[in-house]
């Protein structure tokens, strides 16, 4: 079989059952018929004399040819998927940078990171926020360019990623002007049976700072957990309560002299990432800002 004989558009709708594991739901998403789509399929596999799926029950699973078959389809569809979205971002010499980052990362961090392509008139930013797994998704199928996150993630030879550090912040205690300025507490040990707001169980830094009081002994009366920056700010520049954050979280109410940072601790570090794909066509604009704030760490 040669090149020219291969029919792509049988292989997408492969490419589409394939990753769904379902007839019924590819013809759904296709807005075809499950006979259609098994009559192509089956053409597929006799073009390339291999059988492409087994059945077991209502399921289909992909052979051992079928495995291979969807690995270069994923490459093929993928880059398809990277042209459209550059195509899509470039126009009259517009550079569209779709930058996706977790929840649970402070506000004024994505702004302090992204206020030199606001300020580049070429760039348009599209910025959405997200679980982690489902953004790295949309960063597998071209639909981001860049995750901002503040965990790694596990490495994975179906789904190469470059994950680069881009720099940590200490993480501080900061409790209200009028009742704390003048105090200085030590992280854990100087917590126990306080008020105390936390980020929520998902944030990276939760885990760091349950365990320092566990191995202390101490135990903080906690009010509330959040996972969303933003609120926590809210919370802890209203509630009255000590607060445990990245003191950029709160960089306004620091300068204004609302809030005060009451102590400070070096076990607990707060980490960035940018995750990209490895493809090697880059975003040119990215790849500068992204060598930039490598230069200042």
């Amino acid at each position: 079989m040669r090149l020219d004989q291969l029919n792509f558009n049988h292989l997408f709708y492969f490419w589409r059952v394939a990753k769904r594991g379902h007839l019924t739901r590819a013809a759904k998403e296709l807005h075809t018929s499950q006979s259609a789509i098994s009559a192509q399929i089956r053409q597929l596999e006799q073009r390339l004399g291999e059988d492409l799926f087994a059945r077991e029950g209502r399921r289909l699973v992909l052979t051992d040819a079928g495995q291979l078959v969807l690995a270069y389809a994923e490459n093929i569809f993928g880059l398809g998927q990277e042209m459209l979205g550059r195509l899509q971002g470039r126009t009259a010499g517009i550079t569209r940078l779709r930058v996706g980052s977790v929840a649970t990362m402070s506000r004024n961090y994505q702004k302090n990171w992204i206020w030199p392509l606001l300020a580049d008139p070429s760039v348009v930013l599209t910025l959405e926020s997200g679980l982690l797994e489902g953004l790295i998704s949309r960063l597998v199928q071209h639909q981001l360019d860049v995750v901002l996150a503040n965990e790694t993630v596990p490495s994975d030879p179906d789904r190469p990623l470059h994950c680069r550090y881009l720099g940590s912040q200490p993480i501080s205690l900061v409790g209200p002007a009028n009742r704390w300025r003048a105090q200085s507490l030590r992280i854990p040990q100087d917590l126990d049976g306080l008020d105390i707001v936390l980020p929520g169980p998902r944030h990276a830094l939760r885990a760091q700072f349950d365990a320092l009081c566990a191995a202390a002994g101490v135990s903080p009366r906690l009010r509330a957990e959040v996972d969303d920056m933003a609120m926590l700010r809210l919370i802890a520049r209203d509630s009255g309560c000590l607060a445990i954050l990245p003191e950029v979280v709160v960089q306004d109410e620091l300068r204004t002299g609302v809030l005060v940072t009451v102590g400070r601790s070096t076990e607990l570090q707060e980490h960035f990432y940018a995750i990209t794909t490895t493809h090697p066509h880059r975003i040119e604009v990215l790849e500068n800002l992204l060598a930039r704030v490598l230069e200042k760490r």
